[in-house]
């Protein structure tokens, strides 16, 4: 995996590891202000929720990290290509169903990603 890919790869990752740590630990607090379009009284009562859903973001930023460790080019392209993958249908689905938003935050690094690595 070249460099660039690193890079991108390692950004993703990091995005995910913030959003897993909005939803499992900062639901109720710094989270509120993250997620504008959620009403305020809506926080405590999704945080089990929430959480749940950043254990997920977590599998995705390890899967990620996992992927920037294997001294195989070719394991670790294709490793990092199937969490992209994963990033960019929960981007995706995430813009449908939610907010354009996260096609943004999620989809398009992914995107960037796959393509890095694609052209490698």
């Amino acid at each position: 995996m070249n460099i660039v890919s690193q890079i991108i790869v390692g950004f993703i990752a990091f995005i995910h590891l913030y959003i897993l740590w909005l939803e499992m630990f900062a639901w109720t607090t710094r989270a509120r202000k993250v997620f504008k379009t959620i009403p305020a009284d809506q926080f405590e009562k999704t945080k089990v929720m929430a959480a749940n859903q950043g254990l997920y973001n977590g599998f995705l930023a390890f899967g990620l990290i996992w992927s920037l460790f294997i001294s195989d080019a070719i394991w670790s392209t294709n490793v990092a290509l199937f969490f992209l993958g994963c990033v960019l249908v929960a981007g995706l689905y995430g813009a449908f169903t939610v907010s354009k938003r996260i096609f943004y935050v999620q989809s398009v690094p992914a995107i960037l990603g796959i393509l890095s690595l694609i052209n490698y």
